[in-house]
């Protein structure tokens, strides 16, 4: 297409600009050239001369100068009407600079267009595999430094777009001022803007493929974003940092494994508690108060709800768009760092809510990205989800794949994270997940599983195990999909651990039901024990269990207000001795009444409460004793660690077990779902001597009746349940007691 009369060369510049060029300067002002570089900036003019060209709309003067003196070197010309200015000088190339008055005085720039490549030839090469691990390193917005001139280096992956400008503060957001060069081959756009810095608001300007202006993008790397609702990403970069948490990382696998206790405490950073005015409590304040309440509840891990950027408060972080960047909600990237690093001071891991399932719809995210559907699939029976009305990744994409690895490496490595629980993980392995017939696409071999997405989920699980020692993955997956914690040299999908969420399901199931009617409905109890050892098994009661008119976990339970209570701690008493990891969400801790919502705080007040007291105070004991105890969680994951004392007594809701850990030492917890005391239960156990009572959830001191054993129960010889000798134990009403085995008192 020939230009336009209006925008074609004054006369006087005819003979600086031929035909070709007058066109490529058209495309320029226009918007729509895919290789700038071959235009702007330094070039080689006519007879030993060269030329230096900028496209400044609103520039009145350019003029180039010598870098070193300031000395002017030439005055350029404008030659289109659209700003495109041009100058021609004698002799080789140079350093220079250009100074430049907009109408408010000359002022002196840096040239983008005299820079060489951002991107090395072995990241070129790595990105084409899709093997670039490290890809936070290249892509994204780094400060930096070149040719002895400080400014950003941008780089983003479109390659489909037109053309691709990066625009912000730096250049009056004007899309024609920064256009970026081009890797062909790999699609990702480039250029390092001299005088751009830390702090500096962006976005990406692209043209798509059919000439459409998309809206502003953010940057799917940025490492900071401004806080929502505004949507733009903060120039921050990777600055190296200095951590002093060394000691925690080399002791770590010793406090993640199989063998060790893990109590995990489920936060959402935006509502555990609430400032003035609800405002948001800072990560450094969340440091100050969070961690100490956690270590001194006794959880060993704090999860977080996801905290990578997302612009809606009401999704909880579930629909993220920068998930290289902790929200701005609270902070920067430094004052999340300081978070990180408090929590490992106290002996506390932190874990991230990390969602590679889907992502929003929002403009300014990963949606139509370059003006395909570039992050996502573009059939919506593989591409959208119909329960969220998101988007889903199409892990089959070298490239995307390459983005979600590098993103779960990031948070590792980046921030020292101790894992990562990944949501959503049955959405992910089902191409039929939540879809009726003819909604979904079969995989090559006709099956539902979604094959991509289990590479990319084994992959992942490799990478974090192989790269960061101690540092684990989690699953939510809600089906029966098998061998979810066994390696992939065995079959498995890799994850360290399995939400147990059958385990939920039936036992708040029980703990609903009317204790006249729990007989009906014991096996909801020992059920969960026939497959306790099929997986790495972690017991979530979870945020999603609390909302959704839900309720509270207090008010699940059945009776009167005593009840409830009691009810609620001879659950919590039975959870925290069976086999599996623990996770509870906050405010579970002291009996929340409120079903929680992310606008307000907890209930903070209702611990001057006696009830809730008591509550708080027995999960603080429950932690701390699962921590002493081997029997308790040696063996968590292992079957030799558990063996029913009574498993079959729905009559009276009473049911028995010992914890073992392999090497003598053993507990039993009995609970009675009854509101019954029960004087003289004879129950039958493995050794003889004293079994002094650990716990009970009826103390006085945890709101209960104080119904008990005085402090331990001696073994008679009078066989029971299959054993030479027996307990006659005093069983409280709606209550759990645990006996360590002793040969004598302590």
């Amino acid at each position: 297409m020939s230009p336009d009369r209006h925008d074609r060369p004054s006369r006087d510049t005819a003979d600086l600009v031929d035909a070709p060029f007058e066109a490529a300067i058209h495309a320029l002002v226009h918007a729509d050239h895919g290789d700038p570089f071959s235009v702007l900036g330094p070039h080689d003019g006519p007879d030993g001369t060269w030329q230096v060209r900028g496209l400044f709309p609103d520039a009145r003067t350019v003029e180039v100068v010598d870098a070193a003196t300031g000395t002017t070197l030439a005055e350029a010309r404008r030659v289109h009407p659209h700003g495109f200015w041009l100058a021609a000088l004698d002799g080789p190339q140079r350093a220079y600079r250009l100074r430049i008055d907009f109408g408010t005085g000359a002022m002196e720039f840096e040239d983008a267009y005299r820079f060489g490549p951002w991107l090395g030839e072995l990241d070129r090469h790595l990105f084409a595999e899709g093997t670039h691990l490290r890809l936070w390193e290249r892509l994204g917005a780094h400060p930096t430094e070149i040719d002895g001139v400080a400014g950003t280096a941008f780089a983003v992956w479109a390659p489909n777009a037109r053309r691709v400008s990066v625009v912000g503060d730096f250049c009056n957001w004007d899309g024609r001022r920064l256009p970026m060069r081009l890797h062909h081959g790999i699609g990702i756009w480039e250029i390092f803007v001299p005088h751009a810095g830390r702090g500096d608001l962006y976005k990406f300007e692209i043209k798509g493929p059919d000439g459409t202006m998309l809206p502003l993008k953010a940057d799917p790397m940025a490492f900071q974003a401004e806080a929502p609702p505004r949507t733009a990403s903060v120039v921050h970069g990777t600055p190296p940092w200095t951590w002093a948490d060394g000691d925690w990382l080399e002791r770590r696998p010793d406090t993640s494994d199989l063998h060790s206790p893990m109590s995990i405490y489920e936060v959402h950073l935006g509502s555990w508690k609430r400032g003035p005015e609800n405002r948001y409590l800072t990560y450094r304040e969340l440091a100050d108060e969070l961690i100490p309440y956690v270590a001194e509840m006794g959880f060993t891990h704090i999860e977080m709800l996801p905290v990578t950027e997302y612009p809606f408060d009401g999704s909880w972080g579930y629909q993220p768009v920068g998930l290289f960047a902790p929200t701005s909600r609270f902070g920067t990237p430094e004052d999340f760092r300081y978070f990180v690093e408090a929590a490992h001071r106290a002996g506390i891991g932190i874990l991230l809510d990390w969602v590679p399932g889907h992502f929003p719809t929002d403009p300014h995210g990963l949606g139509l990205f370059d003006g395909t559907h570039l992050y996502e699939h573009a059939d919506p029976r593989q591409g959208f989800h119909q329960d969220w009305n998101t988007l889903i990744y199409n892990y089959g994409r070298r490239e995307v794949q390459n983005f979600l690895l590098a993103n779960a490496l990031f948070w590792l490595d980046r921030y020292h994270l101790d894992g990562l629980r990944m949501d959503a993980v049955a959405s992910m392995l089902y191409l039929d997940y939540s879809r009726k017939a003819g909604e979904w696409v079969p995989n090559r071999f006709g099956g539902r599983e979604n094959l991509d997405a289990i590479e990319l989920l084994r992959r992942t699980n490799e990478l974090a195990y192989g790269e960061q020692p101690g540092a684990i993955t989690v699953a939510e997956e809600s089906t029966a999909w098998p061998a979810v914690s066994r390696p992939t040299y065995l079959g498995g999908l890799g994850f360290g651990y399995k939400w147990n969420m059958g385990w939920m399901h039936d036992t708040l199931n029980y703990m609903s039901k009317d204790p006249v009617h729990r007989r009906w409905h014991h096996h909801n109890l020992t059920f969960g024990l026939i497959y306790a050892f099929s997986e790495n098994f972690v017991l979530p009661l979870s945020h999603d269990e609390v909302v959704h008119g839900k309720g509270s976990l207090l008010n699940k339970m059945p009776g009167d207000r005593w009840q409830k209570f009691a009810n609620l701690r001879a659950y919590f008493g039975f959870m925290w001795t069976h086999p599996g990891k623990k996770l509870l969400f906050m405010g579970g801790e002291f009996a929340q009444e409120r079903e929680w919502s992310h606008d307000r705080g907890l209930d903070w007040f209702l611990l001057g409460l006696p009830d809730h007291e008591g509550v708080q105070r027995l999960i603080r004991d429950l932690n701390h004793l699962y921590r002493e105890l081997p029997a308790l969680h040696r063996l968590d994951c292992d079957p030799a660690g558990f063996e029913w004392l009574e498993a079959n007594d729905s009559e009276t809701s009473v049911l028995a077990f010992l914890r073992k850990d392999g090497a003598g030492r053993m507990t039993a917890t009995v609970c009675n779902f009854t509101p019954l005391p029960r004087q003289g239960y004879r129950l039958g156990v493995p050794a003889e001597g004293w079994w002094a009572e650990r716990l009970n959830t009826d103390a006085e001191r945890y709101g209960g009746s104080n119904v008990g054993n005085g402090g331990g129960v001696r073994t008679e010889e009078v066989p029971a349940h299959g054993r030479p000798y027996s307990l006659s134990l005093t069983l409280p009403p709606l209550g759990t007691v645990v006996l360590e085995f002793q040969t004598e008192p302590a």
